[in-house]
């Protein structure tokens, strides 16, 4: 890969139903770029839906499958809309933020309770025991920590949102 334009591409981090997936292919229309969704990589490599996966391999398991999917992308000019738990993975989110700018879409946790009903059918990482409250909290450290830029969705529709990113990049 060329040094010139390592971080030519932008990965969206979040948590599940943050709406990475939905913002990443609308992104990647207006700024037209590719798309890349991880959470297909990983289902495709392993046969199977996030959720079999996690109960087939354990949350370990899905976590290293992640990490690996995660540190095999190798692209430019690409939008990349990851899993919620890969900053879970250190390797993979140092990988990530070699070729891309890092975008963290910022939801309150009330809007993930709104959103986020089915988690064990979503493939969502959740150790055995934690709420979705204590998942959150975890997680929206390791966001921040890993994140070039954090836009925040409160408000604001998915248009909204990708101009936001448009603008902040």
């Amino acid at each position: 890969m060329n040094s010139d334009n390592k971080k030519t591409n932008i990965v969206l981090i979040g948590m599940p139903t943050s709406g990475k997936s939905t913002v990443g292919v609308i992104l990647a229309k207006l700024l037209g770029m590719d798309f890349v969704d991880t959470d297909l990589i990983i289902q495709k490599r392993a046969d199977r839906k996030l959720a079999e996966i996690i109960e087939k391999e354990g949350l370990d398991g899905f976590l290293r499958i992640e990490e690996e999917a995660c540190c095999s992308v190798d692209t430019e000019n690409t939008v990349i809309a990851t899993g919620g738990s890969v900053v879970y993975g250190e390797k993979a989110m140092k990988h990530l933020q070699e070729i891309s700018r890092v975008v963290y879409l910022e939801i309150d946790y009330e809007t993930l309770e709104q959103r986020l009903h089915h988690a064990k059918q979503r493939g969502v990482v959740l150790k055995p025991g934690q709420t979705k409250k204590e998942l959150y909290d975890e997680r929206i450290v390791l966001y921040k920590k890993y994140a070039d830029v954090v836009v925040s969705e409160e408000g604001m529709d998915i248009e909204e949102t990708v101009h936001k990113i448009v603008d902040l990049l």
